[in-house]
């Protein structure tokens, strides 16, 4: 099977190294990759919000499948476009990708399915973000205010604050350029994140994960896309593993289907786990990072095989997930300032952090095995300087025995 992955990310490197153990996955293609990537894959830049360049080098590279790995090129419907060239494609089409690319939509479709979630207004109207701010936050009892921007966001567009004027702020920002704002009541409770494969409403879960968004020690400072993550979860009991499953993946799997939207692909449900049980923060349509990097470094099912058969309609034939004993834990290395504007990252000879596992062999003290995950990057002879493109950070998958 050849396989063709877009994107640029850790993910789609965490990705490829995943799809390079399936035996029956041949040939890997990523468009347009990372200096990482370009060790496990033929690599080609293509623009990858442009459904017609993406078929054309599907066609091009003769690919079996494509495997989308980012948010936007989903949300503009590139999947679409290369189901109607008749190539398996693993990733939602537009409507149902819509689950992450508008929080309000993803809000009524929760309703609709009965699923636990945050209660929220939509403040599209700068006259009414004052009104709206006095029904959240501490005047309605909650220790903070939760402000989203409605659109894409790459994890960053949360600000969770006790402060009226930093959640005024943000909101007024959001609205000056345009974007609709979600007000939320504040969920108390660790979060999780659990990834399900669907190809409509045939749910197959992997591990569950938990990433730490904020970008410094502590859990604190500025939301990013992830600092890090590990998995399984040792303190998730069972029933409440199945509880996500059955009672909020699936309902909205099942809602989507109804509307004519079936999801196929991967549904990435991050939850608080309340004193009243699990609700939604958020859905995802994709594979997250860097989440990704330590859950798939644990899977033992071939994951191409996996991927395929949701893409063909025949995931409930497909046996149950096998998955290595132990943890794996991802940690980041970011360029300086992120998520703000980027310096330059760490080079290969700087010194490296306590306990850093080098990548490309095993270290004892930390780890049985290391499996590096680079990000948006390129490397620089003699010193390998990694370059920031759009985010530059080096993700490494853990795993212990």
């Amino acid at each position: 099977m050849r396989v063709l992955v877009i994107g640029s990310g850790a993910r789609e490197h965490a990705l490829l190294l995943a799809l390079a153990r399936d035996p029956q996955v041949t040939h890997l293609i990523v468009a347009p990759g990372n200096a990482g990537t370009a060790r496990l894959a033929e690599q080609h830049d293509v623009d990858i919000t442009s459904g017609a360049d993406v078929v054309a080098l599907a066609q091009r590279v003769q690919a079996d499948m494509v495997v989308i790995g980012p948010e936007l090129p989903l949300v503009l419907g590139v999947a679409d476009a290369v189901r109607a060239a008749g190539i398996v494609c693993f990733g939602p089409g537009k409507d149902a990708a819509r689950i992450e690319g508008s929080k309000a939509f993803a809000k009524d479709v929760m309703a609709a399915a009965g699923v636990r979630t945050a209660a929220s207004q939509i403040v599209d109207n700068p006259a009414h973000l004052d009104v709206a701010l006095d029904r959240f936050g501490p005047p309605a009892g909650d220790p903070a205010w939760v402000v989203k921007d409605d659109h894409l966001a790459a994890g960053k567009g949360v600000v969770v604050t006790p402060d009226r004027a930093v959640a005024r702020a943000h909101a007024a920002g959001l609205l000056e350029a345009g974007h609709p704002v979600l007000l939320e009541s504040y969920l108390d409770g660790p979060e999780v994140s659990l990834f399900c494969v669907v190809d409509g409403e045939t749910v197959v879960p992997l591990l569950p994960a938990q990433d730490f968004k904020r970008v410094g020690e502590g859990d604190t400072g500025p939301n990013t896309g992830g600092m890090g993550a590990y998995a399984p979860l040792p303190w998730l009991p069972d029933e409440v593993y199945r509880e996500i499953v059955g009672q909020i993946v699936e309902p909205v799997a099942a809602e989507l289907v109804r509307r004519g939207s079936p999801f196929c692909g991967l549904l990435y449900a991050g939850l608080a786990i309340t004193t009243k049980g699990p609700a939604v923060v958020e859905f995802n349509c994709r594979f997250g990072d860097p989440e990704t990097q330590a859950v798939l470094a644990l899977l033992e099912s071939p994951l191409g095989q996996l991927l395929y058969a949701a893409g063909t309609g025949k995931l409930a034939e497909f046996g149950e997930l096998r998955w290595r004993d132990g943890a794996a834990v991802a940690v980041v290395l970011a360029a300086e300032n992120y998520p703000g504007r980027p310096g330059w990252a760490m080079s290969s000879s700087a010194p490296k952090p306590t306990g850093y596992c080098t990548p490309g062999r095993s270290d004892a003290r930390t780890a049985s095995s290391c499996h590096p995950a680079a990000g948006c990057c390129r490397w620089w002879a003699p010193a390998r300087t990694c370059q920031r493109r759009e985010r530059t950070h080096t993700t490494s998958s853990v795993q212990f025995g």
